[in-house]
């Protein structure tokens, strides 16, 4: 029997873990002996974590939950390493499998591996080679443990290849976060803003906004709006708000008749309207995964990526931070002449029964 325990600390985790989870269920269906355990750490509370998201996800609620919320990012740590060491004590595994790359990620692989277990890493070998990133820290030390890794594409290979990882510890999979988006694209749901705004499909744009190099400084967020709201040739543009931004965006007095400021959405209404806009600006690094496969435009305030195939092969573009490149990427946006992308290698919503099959194997 193959006992496999699970790891999700935070929203994103849950929608990596989904399939993986329904992977396990059929492969128990046909008879294969493979347990899993799902511990969720607590480390970010979220109030949309309600028993309705996992019903969304067709998941069981976990069977722990560590409560290690709040706190520096040491405090949080230290806390997560505390807990899960009890548990896995107490509930021994044949291997830890972490995905992506919060500090639960990093922090459960540690304890795994002092208590020699073995760890596999879901979404293993991406780099954005910024070490002001807390997510990178956390990437590098749990590649740095892991003993298989789980990869979304060559890019992600050739560094674990570069970071010493031997070949036979390598198996490119695919995404699991794109298993999630197209096991669910057939039930987006409207959000009430859509009728609410009587938005159009490509008649609008979507905003998301919370990495602190864009929303930290209140001048340059303030700027960065500016040239945001001013460019997009008076489309609304609907802008589902981080609590983090939303503190610091109370008090800059931007306003604009077509700038809709929403409270955050879950999976299902956020990704129908990225499917249904005519753009998507963000900072965030999954966003752009989801952009690709959907043929969606992506505007990236950042001045590097952990995911650069979604430049490369998708719809993805990075501009950078300074609010002056906004201008001339909504003007290449408008003038239609934006790139059609295509859907990297492997991008298929089949990577987690390619990695339930490989830990059968193992």
């Amino acid at each position: 029997m193959h006992h496999i325990t699970l790891i999700a600390g935070a929203r994103p985790n849950f929608m990596k873990i989904a399939p993986l989870i329904h992977s396990i269920q059929r492969t128990q269906r046909m008879g294969k002996e493979i347990q899993y355990r799902l511990v969720h750490t607590g480390q970010h509370y979220d109030r949309q974590m309600s028993e309705t998201f996992f019903e969304e996800l067709h998941i069981p609620k976990p069977d722990v939950n560590l409560g290690c919320g709040g706190g520096t990012q040491a405090e949080q740590t230290a806390a997560i390493m505390m807990a899960f060491e009890k548990d896995l004590r107490a509930h021994p595994t044949d291997l830890v499998l972490v995905v992506g790359d919060v500090t639960s990620t990093m922090a459960c692989s540690i304890v795994a591996k002092k208590l020699c277990t073995k760890v596999g890493h879901v979404e293993a070998g991406i780099r954005s080679w910024d070490l002001t990133m807390p997510e990178e820290i956390n990437r590098m030390v749990t590649d740095s443990l892991a003993d298989y890794f789980f990869t979304t594409s060559e890019v992600a290979n050739q560094n674990l290849r570069c970071f010493g990882a031997r070949e036979e510890q390598v198996f490119f999979v695919g995404n699991v976060m794109i298993d999630t988006l197209l096991a669910n694209r057939a039930c987006f749901v409207k959000p009430a803003v859509y009728n609410e705004l009587g938005l159009e499909r490509g008649r609008f744009l979507t905003l998301t906004l919370h990495r602190p190099a864009n929303v930290d400084e209140a001048e340059k967020l303030k700027r960065l709006m500016h040239e945001i709201v001013t460019n997009v040739h008076g489309l609304p543009i609907v802008f589902p708000i981080h609590p983090r931004t939303a503190r610091i965006f109370k008090d800059l007095g931007v306003e604009a008749d077509n700038l809709h400021i929403i409270e955050p959405l879950g999976y299902l209404e956020f990704n129908y309207l990225v499917e249904r806009s005519k753009a998507v600006i963000t900072d965030s690094g999954g966003i752009t995964e989801e952009t690709t496969v959907m043929g969606v435009p992506c505007i990236t305030l950042r001045d590097n990526t952990e995911r650069p195939e979604t430049c490369t092969i998708g719809t993805n573009e990075l501009i950078g931070t300074n609010p002056d490149n906004i201008k001339p990427a909504l003007d290449k946006l408008f003038c239609g002449q934006w790139k059609k992308g295509s859907i990297p290698p492997l991008w298929d919503g089949h990577a987690a029964d390619r990695i339930v099959e490989i830990l059968l194997a193992l």
